[in-house]
């Protein structure tokens, strides 16, 4: 029997790499100055902090226990050190300032910006990540938010003038960058004998829409408590056609095992969508996440470039399943 070249697109499973990020900066290492003004923020000195080391940014993320008995979530980053992640930082500051409190993410308690440290201080969640691959019931009850969260933000409760573009694309690019392009063809021979119609599709795509998005909805970015499902991580946040988001986790999902296209045929927000909708957020999803791994240079985090590689790999494998 002949190996289909292909073989990473029509596995029955990809897997989620199980590894995040692995430059997270501890609470022990941040300057005393910078602590001292989160105790501030926070109105009591903190009596023990536990640094998280799951998420892919650099800087820290920490849960803290204060002395007054209260808890808090306290991402921070230096202009410095991570000018990225601060810059990163500093929308999602914009963006959850401007949340309806009926959208199911965090509160954000307070946060300032000296110019070199950005600190952002949110309610404590108590809850777990949903289990990978995905437990059935729990990835129905994060569909449901997501439809919930469409109809919230619908229309967009802030301007794009402190959002971040879309990040999606990149099969244009890659047309006029033959290293890159040829490293993404290695990773599917399949993308390699349809790049033109990924072109095509990225070039006509329409992302006219009124929809607050939120740009990165991936299960590392979504947090189980109780029956509530919360969806953190907002500096992606864009505006656009509502369909968006759940296209980009059931995609994820696709990396579980789980089949996307009964899922879309039968979820309120494409459900109704023309399927060449659909094909196209695939290939615009795909051609952004492939062609940053395939461009990133020796000092990227390898953990990060692996996540990308199987998400943009996992969006063309339902894109090729459209295909005749």
């Amino acid at each position: 029997m002949t190996r289909d070249p292909d073989d990473r697109l029509v596995a029955a499973s990809l897997g989620l790499p199980e590894a995040t990020g692995s430059r997270r900066m501890d609470w022990a290492a941040m300057p005393r100055e910078v602590t001292a003004r989160i105790e501030r923020l926070l109105g009591s000195p903190v009596a023990h902090a536990i640094s998280q080391r799951g998420g892919f940014s650099e800087g820290l993320a920490a849960r803290v226990l204060l002395g007054n008995g209260k808890g808090a979530f306290i991402k921070a980053a230096s202009s410095v050190t991570a000018p990225a992640v601060a810059d990163f930082h500093r929308r999602e500051i914009a963006v959850s300032q401007r949340l309806p409190r009926e959208v199911p993410a965090p509160r954000l308690l307070d946060a300032y910006d000296d110019g070199t440290w950005v600190v952002l201080a949110f309610e404590e969640i108590v809850g777990h990540l949903p289990a990978q691959p995905w437990q059935r019931d729990e990835l129905d009850r994060v569909l449901a938010a997501v439809t919930d969260m469409a109809e919230v933000l619908t229309p967009s409760p802030m301007n794009e003038a402190v959002l971040s573009k879309p990040r999606l694309g990149g099969w244009l690019a890659m047309a006029d960058d033959a290293a890159v392009r040829g490293r993404v063809e290695k990773l599917s021979p399949w993308a390699a004998n349809h790049f033109d119609r990924l072109a095509a599709l990225e070039e006509n795509a329409s992302l006219d829409g009124a929809t607050l998005l939120h740009g990165d909805l991936y299960p590392f970015n979504i947090m189980l408590s109780g029956d509530r499902v919360f969806v953190v991580d907002w500096p992606h946040a864009w505006i656009g056609p509502r369909h968006c988001d759940v296209v980009t986790l059931v995609s994820s999902a696709s990396l579980s095992g789980v089949d996307p296209r009964p899922i879309a045929e039968n979820h309120p927000l494409t459900r109704d969508l023309d399927p060449a909708r659909i094909n196209e957020m695939l290939a615009l999803h795909a051609g952004f996440l492939l062609r940053t791994a395939a461009a990133a240079g020796p000092a990227a985090d390898p953990d990060i470039v692996a996540m990308m590689t199987a998400l943009g790999l996992a969006s063309l494998r339902w894109l090729r399943n459209t295909q005749p």
